[in-house]
């Protein structure tokens, strides 16, 4: 009987904390050697001249999301594990949605029901857009099924929530042991702007940054993360597009408040004037927060080597440009305020973050790593996910670090018909991706089955413990 299933030989792991030469032993879908040489046994992969890093663990994707007017994301969790393994990806955090005037339970049911298919490991955030006290006493066996974290979304019809109801949230968040993340735009100040520009005939698609500039997300993350410290709440602030929002982040750290900050690469590659292009094509590069200007990408960088942005994800939303269910769904006469949001990035997340991060020099390797997989992983309580060590579930990517490609839409595998990243040029490029000791990706074609993917279940974990500090010693939610 062979010692391992699978031995990965001769490459270089990168760790968030260690860089070594090093053979891999897989056994039962987890990491059960380290050593300097391993004798071959069951199947064996050349990784010689290749980094061998944790298999990517994106903590914010909308896939197969189901929305209040009946329509369902095009992603499925299909096409988006495909996606995800073509991209070096083997877990993530999607999105089960609430709508208001609903309960939370019917629509979690089928959601999970379309998660079997899955066949990269999930697991689920629960958006709350309506905290009834009916809603809130769903909240319990929800946390206990593991679901262990709550989305609010400060604006967006028919998501937005009032500070009241954020306060609702946080305070059963709370009392139940979970995390809240926020989308954090000012809702009121975006409606009046984008009021404005209508009335003033400015209705392109250039014009959807021009509705939200970084100060109507400064202003919203400041609120967010003062609600959360009047509750003693943990938060993680979603998508920051600018240094001037991460500063805001900063000075809540530094008071010591448990706050995490994520970006994703929209803020580090693309900008406003992507959206400025004729007719209808800006409408490729609209998400929300907006991308800011070019500069504002090495600013975003050194927040990042600051460790105020601790997570990269991809904030997968992917809308093709063609197509019924598609960013013209409206129609391509209409406003900016009727294009739909949010752009595709599963595949494109960690080859970007490597070529711009590492192969550029802002970042480290073990930096990227920390960034992509281990963070996120340990931020949302995934044991077992975003490391190399001995026990942990056998998720890993094979990196060639000089392989050059340009990105196209048919790298991506997914289900949307373009790209925002369609001829970038690339430095460093995921080669093989093995999750749970199973190559489910090998020179870019995805080999795994419907279904292989596991859910996710969320136990308690200390990091995400309340502070104990409420003001005058007063616990609002005890």
């Amino acid at each position: 009987m062979s010692e391992f299933d699978l031995v990965i030989r001769g490459g270089t792991v990168v760790t968030a904390a260690d860089t070594m030469r090093a053979d891999v032993g897989i056994r039962g879908g987890k990491v059960a050697a380290l050593a300097d040489s391993l004798p071959e046994s069951g199947r064996t992969i050349d990784a010689a001249g290749l980094l061998v890093m944790p298999g990517g663990v994106d903590t914010h994707c909308h896939i197969e999301q189901l929305e209040a007017n009946g329509s369902v994301h095009e992603d499925s969790f299909v096409t988006a594990s495909a996606s995800a393994f073509a991209g070096g990806t083997t877990s993530a955090i999607c999105f089960s949605s609430q709508f208001k005037g609903h309960p939370i339970g019917p629509t979690l049911d089928d959601y999970r029901r379309r998660a079997r298919a899955s066949m990269m490991d999930v697991s689920f955030h629960q958006i709350i857009t309506d905290p009834t006290d009916a809603v809130l006493k769903e909240l319990p066996g929800i946390v206990a099924a593991g679901i262990r974290s709550f989305k609010v979304f400060m604006t967006y019809d028919p998501l937005h929530v009032n500070d009241a109801e954020v306060l609702r949230v946080l305070a059963a968040a709370k009392k139940l042991g979970a995390m809240v993340t926020v989308h954090c735009e000012n809702y009121a100040a975006i409606g009046f702007l984008t009021e404005a520009l209508l009335a003033a005939g400015h209705t392109a698609p250039k014009y959807h940054a021009w509705s939200r500039p970084p100060v109507v997300e400064r202003e919203a993350t400041y609120r967010a993360m003062a609600l959360a410290e009047l509750i003693d709440t943990p938060i993680q602030v979603f998508h920051v597009s600018s240094a001037e929002v991460a500063e805001e982040i900063a000075r809540a750290k530094a008071r010591g408040l448990k706050v995490w900050g994520e970006t994703c690469p929209q803020y580090l590659a693309l900008t406003a004037a992507h959206m400025d292009r004729p007719g209808f094509e800006g409408a490729k590069f609209m998400c929300s927060p907006a991308p800011r200007e070019e500069a504002e990408h090495e600013r975003m960088w050194g927040m990042i080597r600051r460790g105020v942005l601790d997570v990269i994800s991809s904030d997968h939303c992917g809308f093709s440009y063609e197509g019924s269910a598609g960013k013209g769904q409206n129609g391509r006469d209409v406003t900016f305020r009727d294009i739909p949001n949010g752009i595709p990035g599963l595949a494109a997340r960690l080859p970007i973050v490597f070529s711009e991060g590492v192969s550029k020099g802002r970042i480290t390797a073990n930096e990227f790593v920390s960034l992509t997989a281990t963070n996120p992983a340990k931020l949302f309580g995934l044991a077992g996910k975003g490391t190399i060590a001995i026990g942990a579930d056998a998720d890993v990517t094979l990196w060639d670090p000089a392989k050059q490609v340009t990105l196209t839409n048919a790298l991506m595998h997914h289900a949307i018909d373009y790209t925002p990243y369609e001829g970038m040029a690339i430095t460093g490029w995921p080669v093989a991706t093995i999750r749970r000791g199973e190559v489910v990706m090998q020179d870019g074609k995805v080999q795994a089955a419907p279904g292989s993917g596991r859910f996710l279940a969320r136990g308690p974990y200390p990091l995400i413990a309340p502070r104990g500090i409420v003001a005058n010693g007063f616990d609002p939610v005890s």
